[in-house]
């Protein structure tokens, strides 16, 4: 412990403060998707009935991602107090894991985009169609869509008016509001997982570097 020098000491150093902003990266990250599923209106579009389980999906990724981060950087900490290889080598293996994680949750984002706006368009538009077949019936459904986008059906808001808000002066199409609103908050998940993706990739280094100058300093002990 303390055997490493010089050029070395200063990526043990380097090495702690990357865990201190990866544990900081990973409460934002976990933050973030939890806001997202739950507090944002992407949450008020959950219904007892159907929710957007496909975008869900890349938020529970990117929520797991998140904590296993948080993880991450306080034992990487611990690994680098201790000049520990056996810490440095698990610390190493998680940061793959996590760098997987994220891109596959970047990934997601950018490229089933279409699928999720399929997916929240379908439940509107089964809600409005069995609204619009049998007034009543997906009564609750519509509300939430309408009160969350600010919108009113899909080009012909007279069909659906009582289930739309009443302070609405222009209505909007609803399907074009979903697609606007997953859009965006889908380059949002992408950006945060690949931005995530390569910050391990320093970690990765740093670790690494780390873990064979204290293996050359003990082989030379």
């Amino acid at each position: 412990m303390g055997n490493v020098r010089g050029g070395m000491r200063c990526i043990k150093f380097l090495l702690f403060a990357f865990n201190l902003i990866f544990w900081l990266a990973g409460s934002a990250v976990i933050t973030f998707g939890l806001w997202l599923r739950f507090a944002g209106v992407i949450g008020d579009l959950a219904s007892e009935e159907k929710s957007p389980e496909y975008f869900y999906m890349g938020l529970y990724v990117l929520v797991g991602a998140g904590v296993l981060m948080m993880t991450v950087g306080f034992f990487g900490c611990c690994g680098a107090a201790r000049e520990s290889q056996c810490l440095l080598g698990a610390f190493f293996t998680c940061l793959l894991v996590i760098f997987a994680a994220e891109v596959t949750a970047g990934v997601f984002a950018f490229i089933g985009k279409n699928a999720a706006i399929q997916e929240v368009q379908a439940i509107y538009e089964g809600a409005y169609n069995d609204y619009v077949n049998d007034e009543g019936k997906g009564n609750k459904t519509l509300i939430q869509y309408h009160k969350a986008l600010q919108c009113c059906g899909k080009g012909n808001e007279a069909l659906v008016k009582p289930t739309c808000p009443e302070d609405i002066q222009q209505p909007k199409n609803c399907l074009d509001e979903i697609q606007k609103l997953i859009d965006t908050n889908l380059h949002l998940v992408g950006i945060v997982g690949i931005g995530i993706a390569g910050i391990t990739i320093f970690g990765m280094i740093f670790s690494m570097v780390l873990c064979c100058a204290i293996r050359n300093t003990r082989d030379m002990l």
